[in-house]
């Protein structure tokens, strides 16, 4: 496989994962992927590959006590939004 072909198919891969390709794209690459055990080889490690990371991202939940921070910070920003400058 050169290079050009198998980074479109990574890049495909990886776009599908991310739920970024429209229905029919990824119909059409599963159909690819199906048809070429190359290709669903190098699907299954990126699968394998975000699940792993992702059972060792520890998800942690922003305190209370930013959350009210950031609020306050947009609701002062909304009451007194920057002036626009204006040009001659």
């Amino acid at each position: 496989m050169n290079d050009t072909k198998f980074q479109s198919i990574v890049e495909r891969i990886q776009l599908y994962l991310d739920n970024e390709l429209s229905q029919a794209k990824a119909s059409e690459l599963l159909r690819e992927l199906h048809a070429n055990p190359a290709y669903l080889e190098i699907f299954n490690k990126e699968q394998s590959f975000r699940a792993l990371i992702k059972s060792h991202i520890d998800k942690r939940k922003p305190s209370p006590d930013l959350i009210q921070s950031i609020k306050d910070r947009i609701k002062a920003a909304q009451a007194h939004p920057p002036k626009q400058m204006v040009r001659a």
